[in-house]
């Protein structure tokens, strides 16, 4: 694709996670006009409208939800489309829009997610889970009664037996983010723990402790991209989007070629990494999708921040803290801030927009120029690496 010009961040905005009991439509509404606010755009200078939500047809009996939640919000007459990827989906559609703003086809592009995942929709954890175990291979692995927790049980015990990672280990991930959920006012779960109390927890599946996985949440979050010769028309602070990679690895677990790798997290971020002109050095903040405690290790490797093996200690040296040499998830992640899927993707967007602004308060990362996003779908078999970088 020849690029016309570089997309750009104007805006964030983004609801807190956790339980809510508002309709879809108003939750989105929430963190579209806040993305809004934000970088002092009208409804009508958006000139197209990406989707991300995942299981609304599920959940809510609705499946044509892009141009309803435009009409909710008045963006009505616009081109619109809803995309699903699993937990990768506001990601996707992120991408979608980075190209069109790119290939100079829109000027103005809203991208956000959103969705409800908690009891208040009526429907139990047991439940949802079914639900989403939908995105597991529907001939090889639904049957076996493999869901999420299994699937990347499975992958962090395959690290732990090849490269000595332990429950501990692990335990200090969720130690970590739920330390850093803490200063964040918008988490699920803004509360300190230590390794004790996570272990003292639960089995889920072997190794994941209740605390080792992330909660299913309500939430939304949405994104401005504009071209970057009109970023300056605005009001809010523009970042820069200078990569975004996307790839996919084998479905089912049994067809991937090294279960640890995560693929596609790799081949994403070297595709992420070339468009930028940067490698995993120079990257001086990331969140990654943390969905259980194994996947942040798993993430962290792929993502070439930490050597393969290393991951696993890399929580408990310190080294993943926000004043650490390399800081993950200061928003708390997927671990503390919660899961509402559709919106997770965009939500990991908002939150390093922050970063780079200077505007993360109590979790602000000193001197943040360069962010990464890691939001991978499924089985680890979609993920999509974003690099955002502050303007000089």
């Amino acid at each position: 694709m020849s690029i016309v010009t570089r997309a750009t961040i104007v805006g964030g905005g983004m609801t807190s996670f956790g339980p809510h009991d508002q309709p879809l439509e108003e939750l989105f509404a929430d963190a579209a006009f806040a993305s809004m606010d934000d970088a002092g755009i009208a409804g009508d200078e958006i000139d197209a409208f990406y989707l991300g939500n995942a299981l609304g047809g599920q959940t809510e009996s609705d499946t044509h939800l892009a141009p309803k939640l435009a009409t909710h919000i008045g963006l009505q007459g616009i081109p619109c489309q809803r995309f699903e990827d699993a937990c990768a989906t506001s990601s996707n559609a992120f991408k979608h829009a980075v190209q069109a703003v790119e290939s100079g086809v829109h000027d103005v592009a809203l991208v956000g997610g959103v969705e409800r995942c908690t009891p208040e929709t009526g429907l139990g954890t047991g439940e949802m889970t079914r639900i989403f175990a939908g995105a597991s291979h529907r001939q090889y692995e639904q049957p076996t009664g493999l869901t999420f927790p299994g699937v990347f049980a499975l992958l962090t015990k395959r690290h732990m037996h090849e490269y000595g990672t332990t429950e501990e280990q692990l335990a200090e991930v969720a130690v970590k983010n739920h330390h850093h959920g803490q200063f964040n006012p918008k988490a699920h779960f803004g509360r300190d723990t230590d390794v004790e109390a996570v272990l003292e927890t639960p089995i889920i599946a072997d190794p994941f402790h209740l605390m080792d996985c992330c909660p299913f949440s309500d939430g939304a979050s949405a994104v401005l991209v504009v071209s970057d010769d009109l970023a300056d028309s605005f009001t809010g602070e523009p970042v820069s989007v200078t990569g975004v990679g996307h790839r996919t690895d084998a479905v089912p677990l049994a067809d991937k070629a090294s279960l640890p790798e995560t693929r596609a997290a790799r081949d994403a971020a070297a595709e992420a990494y070339e468009q930028a002109g940067i490698t995993a050095d120079d990257v001086d903040v990331a969140e990654v999708h943390d969905c259980f405690t194994g996947a942040e290790v798993l993430a962290i490797e792929a993502l070439g921040l930490f050597e393969d093996g290393t991951g696993g200690r890399a929580a408990a040296d310190g080294e993943t803290y926000i004043d650490g040499e390399m800081p993950v998830n200061p928003s708390g992640g997927l671990k503390a801030k919660g899961h509402p899927i559709g919106a997770t993707g965009t939500a990991q967007l908002v939150e390093l927009t922050e970063q780079l602004r200077g505007d993360a308060a109590d979790r602000q990362v000193d001197d943040a120029r360069t962010a990464v996003a890691h939001n991978l779908g499924g089985d680890a078999a979609t993920t999509v690496v974003t690099v955002l970088e502050a303007r000089a």
